[in-house]
């Protein structure tokens, strides 16, 4: 009988870990994924079988990354933890809780593959036509968490738990490295950023994106929306307590756990 392809064990194991609502260890999976394909790979193979979307591009994504010298990596966002904000998530389970303080861009127009291929981080301003304050929710089916080796968390959706977007606003550049952020958390002191977008300006990581999502063919459809990498790291956070994020000048996102 012929072996099993790993990367199918480990997909029928997220599989699982999401349908039960439970986290999984990491440690029989440490070289179940060879490269960044073979995790992406699993990613779409887990939205399939979870049937989180259609065909085609997924209309919700997280990207980012620490620093423009870094490989960006990409995740789509399961519909249902996507919502408007105030949003209100006690009805869904999660495990050990991050909170990220974003911006959010929403496309304005279809890009096609040849369109993405195209795009610099100067040019690519052009498609987009709104932005709204995110706030991302970070969780794993890992019970190592943030620990467990980088393929598998990229594997795992890049840690997503779920996305609350505030109202969306026209896209206009600005001057990012004077932005200013204050994220509340519960009865804690509030968290205030000024200029800590890792990579200087949220559009920057769009082409790279862009040509990750139509990179099989496909054209990503006007409206869909990205957010684009915490402005104050990972805070942590407990079921039940209350999230706001504000960044001046662009708008502000608030959530319940």
């Amino acid at each position: 009988m012929a072996e099993q392809d790993p990367t199918t064990g480990l997909t029928h194991a997220l599989v699982a870990a999401w349908q039960a609502g439970r986290t999984i260890s990491a440690l029989p999976w440490g070289g179940a994924l060879a490269d960044a394909p073979a995790a992406y790979a699993v990613q779409e193979a887990v939205a399939q079988a979870m049937g989180w979307f259609p065909p085609g591009p997924a209309r919700h994504w997280k990207s980012g990354g620490p620093n423009r010298q870094a490989v960006l990596t990409h995740a789509p966002l399961p519909p249902a933890g996507v919502r408007a904000s105030p949003a209100d998530y006690s009805d869904l389970r999660f495990h050990t809780i991050g909170i990220e303080s974003e911006i959010a861009l929403r496309l304005g127009q279809p890009v096609s593959p040849a369109q993405a291929a195209a795009l610099t981080p100067e040019t690519a301003g052009m498609f987009v036509d709104a932005m709204a304050v995110s706030i991302e929710i970070v969780d794993s089916r890992w019970q190592e968490g943030g620990d467990a080796p980088a393929l598998l968390r990229l594997a795992d959706l890049q840690s997503h738990g779920a996305l609350a977007l505030g109202d969306w606003v026209p896209y206009a550049a600005r001057d990012w490295a004077a932005q200013r952020c204050t994220t509340r958390i519960g009865k804690r002191e509030p968290v205030l950023r000024t200029g800590t977008h890792p990579l200087g300006d949220p559009a920057w990581l769009l082409p790279t994106w862009l040509q990750h999502a139509t990179r099989k063919g496909a054209t990503v459809a006007a409206g869909t929306v990205v957010t684009t990498g915490s402005w104050v790291g990972l805070l942590p956070a407990a079921k039940g307590e209350a999230v706001d994020v504000e960044f001046d000048g662009v708008g502000r996102a608030s959530l319940v756990l």
